[in-house]
This record gives C-alpha cells, structure tokens and sequence, in this order.
C-alpha cells in the first residue's frame, strides 16, 4: 500500500508542504487557525500516517530508546532465552510506553563494540545491560546520550545505574543455607571478572562463609556459564563426584533450575538430598517443583526504574549530571528447595 506524503496532503488542503510540517510538529503558531484546520482535515481524510523518523529531525527528539543486551560469556544464547532479561525488558517498555517512546532491543555479541546500528539511528538515549570497566565502554560516551546501565559496577559519573546489591544477596543467600545447618556449600557461577555481578555475589558467599567460621574450598565454586545447561551440567558433577555437599547457592534462578535437574538425572533430590537457593524470582521459579527458594528482586519493576531515569535524563539539562545509583531492595523468599539439616 503506498504511503501518502506530506506533498499529498499539502495539495489535499491547498496549503504550502511547510505548512502543513508546522502543523504536524505542533508548530501551529507559525500559521492560522484556518490553515491548521485545513490541514487536519486533509490528513484526516487522506488517513496520513507521519513519518517519526522525519519529525525527529525537526524536534530534535526521536522518542526512540535503544535497549542493549550484551553476550558477555562465550556460550551463544538466544537474546530473550532467559527470563530474566525477558521480565526487565516488560518493565522498561511498558514505562516508556507510558510517556510515548519507543522501544529498539538489541543484542551485541562477547567481543563486539556496543555502537551497532542501534546506537546510530538518532536515539534519544539507551539502556545498557551488564558491562564491565573495559576499554570500549569509553566509546560510549562519545554518543553524547543519556545512558541508563543495569547490572554494571561501572563508577563513571557520566552514566546513570541501576542495580541491586549483589554482594549482599550472595551473602544472604549463603548464610540461608548456612542457618539451616548446612556447612559444605557449592556455589555454581557464571565467569567471575573483576568488578562484575558474579564477582559481587561470590564475595557475599565468601563473607557468609567467612562469617561462620566455615573454610571456603575452591573445589565447592563451579564457574563457568550463567546458563540452565550448565546447571544441569554442575549439578550431575555434583552428584557424582561431590556427596559430601549438601547445599548449593545458584547465581541465577536458571542456573538453579538447571542444578535440580542435573542431580536429580544423577539420583539426588532436592532438598532431600541437596539443598538449593537460586537468585532473581523469575516468574517460573514459584511455578517449578518443587518452587524455588531464592533472593527476589523486583524484575519488573527494576526495568521501570532504569526506564524512569532515562527519561528524566532526556528531559533534564545537558548540564545536570547523573544522580546516585538507584539500589533495589532484595528479599529472601522461602519455598520448598531448602531443608534444614539435624544433627546426627
């Protein structure tokens, strides 16, 4: 179906194509009321549909937003696989949604630079995924856009965060199991990289380890993928070669998953066997059996947030410099896949 054009809509109504621009971008002082009304009647009958694109050039304002979900492991997953970007990428489209912007998600491979063609097509800002202190992130500055990171220990004044304390919910997670009588605890990980959430998490579980008076073994951590597949991959390694473990503290609630499936593909259950705490509160977690135990952030609402920052940002001074990071609480959320040990 060819698309009518703002020469069509000129003649339509018997006025310049400047005109009818004017009226378009809601520039309606620049002509009269009688021209204003010739041109809504014109594209009213003509069933014009503006081209965004285009009047964004003219309002400096594209109301695009660039959503960037890196790869930063090496096993290839598909962009939305995970639930949890799934859940953060509802809460952040629905708020932009909210105040009439739109939406572009891109995902960029382990090794590539984070100016793809998303990052070109006149964005009003971006909302960036999970990048580490490294070289190219300088790059990013150079775009001269309101940047929203998640999920990124980044101390760079120029963008704006928001997060959760990972270190925090590794410990409370840890020190769960611990209460419950358990003293050999797994921890199945993602890459541990310097100044990254796996790190953060992993410290929480050397700190409630520490604070025990518990001996961390190196044997116990399992580092490789925040995946399913490694889940189920560590957790028949577990089974198998590990008897003596009786609890394990998944980064993700994926890995988790994953986890229960590969020992109970081994024999061992949980929790009878093995105890097992995930991380997140993905939606499926409280729908699996049996349901998860694990430290909740609010997805969704995360998302919202990182939405709701960016946003301002547009809106505020080039001169106004970004706020605080915006910390999101975490809650520990008790179900059936954590047992409580009894002295023999």
């Amino acid at each position: 179906m060819k698309r009518i054009t703002i020469r069509e809509v000129s003649e339509k109504a018997g006025v310049s194509t400047a005109a009818v621009s004017y009226v378009l971008n809601g520039r309606i002082g620049k002509v009269s009321q009688e021209t204003v009304d010739k041109v809504r009647k014109a594209v009213d009958e003509l069933g014009y549909i503006p081209d965004f694109s285009a009047r964004s050039l003219a309002g400096n304002r594209s109301k695009l937003i660039g959503v960037v979900i890196p790869q930063t492991e090496d096993r290839k997953q598909l962009l939305l696989q995970n639930p949890f970007y799934s859940e953060l990428v509802c809460g952040i489209e629905a708020r932009l949604r909210q105040s009439g912007y739109h939406m572009i998600l891109s995902g960029v491979d382990k090794g590539e630079g984070y100016l793809d063609t998303s990052m070109q097509r006149n964005l009003d800002g971006a909302i960036i995924m999970g990048i580490y202190q490294e070289s190219f992130y300088e790059d990013l500055k150079k775009v001269r856009l309101p940047i929203v990171l998640i999920d990124s220990y980044i101390h760079d004044s120029y963008f704006h965060v928001v997060g959760v304390d990972d270190e925090l919910g590794g410990y409370l997670a840890t020190k769960h199991l611990i209460d419950n009588g358990h003293t050999a605890v797994a921890l199945v990980t993602g890459s541990i990289r310097k100044d990254g959430v796996m790190e953060k998490r992993f410290l929480g579980y050397k700190r409630a380890l520490k604070e025990a008076g518990l001996f961390y073994n190196p044997d116990y951590v399992f580092e490789d993928s925040v995946s399913y597949e490694y889940g189920q991959e560590a957790g028949r390694v577990i089974a198998e070669k590990h008897p003596d473990i009786t609890a394990v503290f998944a980064v993700s609630d994926m890995v988790a998953l994953g986890v229960i499936s590969g020992l109970a593909e081994a024999g061992r259950h949980v929790p009878d066997d093995v105890s097992v705490i995930g991380f997140d509160d993905i939606s499926v977690a409280r729908m699996c059996h049996p349901p998860l135990t694990t430290i909740r952030q609010d997805i969704v609402g995360r998302g919202s947030m990182a939405a709701e920052r960016l946003l301002q940002a547009i809106t505020d001074s080039e001169e106004s410099l970004p706020q605080e990071p915006t910390v999101m609480p975490l809650t520990l959320v008790q179900r059936d896949t954590v047992r409580r040990l009894t002295p023999e």
